[in-house]
């Protein structure tokens, strides 16, 4: 079988086509329920919630398929819930206090490939030159999506300048924890270590939650900041972090951060349909340019995987 053969073969079975419909929109849908949620509320308070309804949902799911945590390994764990859970989090819901849903969604999805692969040499993936060309292209088209982002009027520049840079920041902490998840899910289970995960981050996430208000303001939540919350706990975060994870397992790090190219579109139709966001015609354009540098970059490494996962 040639490799575009197996390439189609591995996209079109049923399996990897529902895994990754179903992260489009838990990835998609949690920049609009963030965005809702830290216009109300504070953004450290709402992400220690998100982890806190996430927690409880995964301990539940552990005790029902009796799914052992792996705190053998919670020297790894730790610094995977520093980077995939504090880091992520803190950095991009700060962020969209400064800047619209559209730019996160162009930003995170889009730098986490380039990110994890970058990433990935650590564990011994290899930094080839199409790799480094991608990542250039990519780069370029982040940095267009930014100054594109300056010719909106309607927001001070410098406040979506700095909430632009903090997403940025949040594809890298994401990105360096799905790769630390690669090495310990050679051995481990992808729900005992998601669930260990978040856990540990819930727990880091809690003072950081209290610096604002220390929590005085939640019994006053609205229905629908709760909805949000419950949104981003349940389907972006548990359901999410344990498919995103066996993605991870299953095919690499790199490859499976490749699912994010299905987020921009879907973020950006819900962006506009409920935030009433309208990205500008130079965003788009950078998008479509990161997404080529990604492609670039993560060609051979698909074909690769591709092939290893039919052997």
């Amino acid at each position: 079988m040639t490799s575009n053969a197996v390439v189609r073969s591995v996209g079109q079975t049923p399996l990897l086509i529902a895994v990754y419909a179903t992260l489009s929109i838990t990835l998609s849908g949690q920049w609009i329920a963030a965005k809702l949620g830290v216009t109300a509320v504070p953004p450290l308070e709402l992400s220690t919630m998100r982890f806190a309804i996430a927690s409880v949902v995964l301990l539940a799911a552990c005790a029902i398929t009796r799914t052992p945590l792996p705190l053998h390994r919670w020297r790894l764990v730790v610094p995977a819930a520093a980077l995939g859970v504090v880091g992520f989090n803190t950095l991009a819901f700060v962020g969209l206090t400064l800047t619209p849903a559209s730019d996160s969604a162009l930003i995170i999805p889009t730098m986490i490939p380039m990110a994890t692969a970058l990433f990935a040499t650590l564990i011994h993936e290899r930094l080839t030159p199409r790799k480094v060309f991608g990542f250039a292209i990519a780069t370029a088209g982040a940095a267009l999506v930014i100054l594109g982002g300056q010719q909106a009027g309607t927001e001070p520049s410098a406040d979506r300048l700095r909430g632009d840079l903090l997403e940025v920041g949040a594809a890298v902490g994401w990105a360096a924890s799905l790769v630390v998840g690669a090495i310990v899910l050679r051995r481990e289970t992808v729900l005992g270590y998601v669930t260990l995960m978040v856990v540990v981050g819930a727990a880091m996430l809690l003072p950081l939650g209290a610096l604002q208000q220390a929590y005085r303001d939640v019994p006053s939540w609205s229905i629908e900041t709760w909805l949000a919350a419950g949104f981003l706990g349940v389907f972006s975060t548990a359901v999410a972090y344990v498919l995103f994870l066996w993605a991870v397992h299953r095919f690499g790090a790199g490859l499976a951060a490749m699912v994010t190219y299905l987020t921009p579109v879907g973020t950006l139709i819900l962006a506009f349909l409920i935030l009433s966001e309208r990205p500008l015609l130079l965003q788009l354009v950078g998008g479509v340019v990161i997404l080529a540098g990604v492609r670039l970059a993560t060609l051979r490494l698909a074909r690769t995987a591709a092939t290893n996962l039919a052997a």
